[in-house]
């Protein structure tokens, strides 16, 4: 199973996360695949998610905080599922020495997240 952490926006309006597995089930539909890489050692300030997506960490480890102090590691191999596309999103800031690379993968349909929730 791969990790992955579920980011979304709760009733409050706010960012909240749920950490679990994505299936090896296909997505059906993803609008289109990115890559993109940040640099050691940056931050990027409250935002929402641009869009409903996967995100695919290749390299580098983040620090993320939502609203209500909620924190989480992304690690090399993680998938964040961001689904926070309104409300006051999160924050994150970058660990360690290594670029953040990482592959887009938005989808058009949220039927088709494959996403497991851990057992609480």
């Amino acid at each position: 199973m791969i990790r992955a952490i579920k980011l979304y926006t709760g009733e409050d309006g706010h960012s909240h996360f749920t950490i679990g597995t994505v299936t090896h089930r296909d997505v059906k539909e993803a609008a289109s695949i990115m890559f993109n890489e940040t640099a050691p050692h940056s931050v990027y300030d409250w935002h929402p998610a641009p869009t409903t997506q996967y995100v695919i960490t290749l390299s580098g480890t983040l620090l993320f905080e939502t609203y209500h102090g909620e924190q989480f590691t992304l690690n090399p191999g993680d998938i964040l599922i961001a689904m926070d596309t309104h409300g006051s999103g999160h924050k994150w800031e970058m660990l360690g020495d290594d670029p953040w690379r990482r592959v887009y993968v938005p989808f058009k349909d949220v039927a088709d997240i494959n996403f497991v929730p851990d057992a609480q």
